[in-house]
């Protein structure tokens, strides 16, 4: 069982992910509570992965990702935003957040978009804008995204591109045919020639090179 905690100010919100994703045979929403309580919750309950909301009256969710990111076995989390837009999404990508996703995202998707996060993948919405690419890809210092794409091998760009759908590593093995221990060596290597660290940061990097076609607009990319 996958083992979900929901952080959001809003009962209604909780309560519908509840819901959504207690339906399925193999996840299970272990609680669902408002920011103020998340990180003792996160401690007690030990969630595998946490949708977070980025934006809460009591406690903002930047400063509870930065506490679950201290943890010294952290949960996988994505942040949970109104708006495809939300300026806070940059930070929280830097800041170790998995991706993120809109709370209107289909309801049958929200179960296949948590698979994802467990098995490690990337979530990032479909409706990624610009304003969130580039506040997230500071160019300051930093080279071009095609640049350093054009530095990937044929089978390495294949390999980013499953990535940049949220796949993992044994998904990415099962369409190309690799063994898993061979698609993580490859990942590896597409982190280092992209210097990046994370798989959303190399997601998002695919996206600005304009690697990323109109079938890979997918919820999870």
């Amino acid at each position: 069982m996958i083992r979900v905690l929901v952080v959001d100010d809003e009962a209604l919100v909780r309560t519908g992910f509840t819901h959504i994703l207690n339906a399925a045979d193999d996840i299970e929403v272990v609680a669902a509570v408002d920011g103020s309580r998340a990180v003792p919750v996160v401690r007690e309950a030990q969630p595998d992965v946490v949708l977070l909301d980025i934006r809460m009256p009591d406690v903002d969710g930047l400063t509870v990702l930065a506490d679950l990111r201290r943890m010294p076995d952290p949960p996988v989390v994505a942040m949970l935003t109104t708006f495809d837009t939300d300026e806070y999404v940059a930070t929280a990508l830097r800041s170790g957040a998995a991706g993120y996703l809109l709370k209107d995202t289909d309801p049958e998707q929200l179960p296949y978009l948590v698979r994802a996060l467990a098995e490690g993948g990337t979530v990032l919405s479909s409706r990624v804008t610009r304003t969130v690419v580039d506040g997230y890809l500071d160019q300051d210092g930093r080279e071009p995204a095609a640049r350093l794409a054009a530095r990937l091998t044929e089978r390495e760009r294949a390999v980013l591109l499953l990535m940049a759908e949220g796949l993992a590593n044994t998904d990415i093995g099962e369409r190309l045919h690799l063994s898993t221990g061979t698609v993580k060596g490859h990942v590896s290597t597409v982190l280092s020639k992209l210097r990046v660290s994370s798989r959303v940061q190399a997601a998002l990097i695919a996206e600005r090179a304009g690697l990323l076609t109109p079938s890979q607009g997918g919820d999870t990319r």
